[in-house]
C-alpha cells in the first residue's frame, strides 16, 4: 500500500527529507526512477524535449555503468541526476553498512548530491548518515505507473488530479512500465503546459 499524494504530516514527521519544493510559482518537478534504460529513457528524453521540460533522473548505478551514453545524454540535455543506489536496494531490508557502501559504489558513476531511496524505504540511521553527503529527495505524488492493476488512463488521471505547484512527481523510465508511463507522461505534460506550468529539474540549491 502507498499514498498517491504524500500526506502533509509526512513533511512534519520527516523534516530532513524533501517531499516538495517550496515554490510559489507555477513550477512542477518531474522525476524518473530506475534508469537509465535503453528501451525507455531515450523516448522519455525526446518527449521532454517536445515540451521544453526539464526533469530529474534518479539513476541506478549498475544501469549507468552499462548505459553511460544515455546517462551523458540526460546531462547534455540539461536535466539533473540523482543517486538511486547501485543495485536498487531496499534500505529497510539491507544492513546500514551494506546500504551505504552500495550508494557509495553508485556515486562512482553518478556525480550528484541528490539521493532517493529505492522504494522510498530507508531507516532513521541510514538517513542520518546519508544527510552528511546527500540531500534526500522523496516525492509529493506517486501516480503508480509501476502498478499492474492500474490502467494507463488511471495513472494519467492520478498524476493530474494530485499535482500542484512545487510538487515532485515520480515516473519510472523502466521498460517494464514503459507504455503506461509514456502515455501518462505525454498527457501530463500536455495538460500542465496548457495550464501555464513550467517543468524544472531539481537542483541542490532549491532544497
Amino acid at each position: 500500500m502507498y499514498f498517491v499524494k504524500t500526506p502533509h504530516i509526512t513533511n512534519i514527521l520527516y523534516p530532513n527529507i524533501t517531499w516538495r519544493i517550496k515554490d510559489p510559482a507555477k513550477n512542477i518537478y518531474i522525476t524518473f526512477d530506475d534508469g537509465p534504460d535503453p528501451a525507455s529513457t531515450p523516448e522519455v528524453l525526446d518527449m521532454l524535449d517536445q515540451f521544453h521540460a526539464k526533469a530529474t533522473f534518479f539513476c541506478v548505478g549498475e544501469k549507468v555503468s552499462k548505459n553511460q551514453d544515455i546517462y551523458n545524454s540526460i546531462l547534455e540535455k540539461g536535466h539533473t541526476t540523482g543517486n538511486h543506489s547501485f543495485n536498487h536496494f531496499n534500505g529497510k531490508k539491507t544492513s546500514t553498512k551494506k546500504y551505504i557502501e552500495n550508494i557509495s559504489r553508485a556515486a562512482e558513476f553518478i556525480d550528484s548530491n541528490l539521493f532517493r531511496p529505492p522504494y522510498g524505504k530507508i531507516t532513521a540511521q541510514q538517513t542520518r548518515l546519508l544527510k552528511k553527503s546527500y540531500k534526500i529527495v522523496m516525492w509529493s505524488v506517486l501516480p503508480g505507473d509501476f502498478e499492474s492493476r492500474m490502467s494507463k488512463e488511471d495513472v494519467l488521471k492520478r498524476s493530474i488530479k494530485y499535482t500542484k505547484n512545487g510538487n515532485i512527481i515520480v515516473f519510472h523510465d523502466n521498460i517494464r512500465f514503459h507504455q503506461k508511463m509514456i502515455f501518462a507522461l505525454k498527457g501530463f505534460l500536455e495538460y500542465f503546459s496548457h495550464a501555464g506550468y513550467n517543468f524544472r529539474a531539481i537542483t541542490s540549491d532549491l532544497i
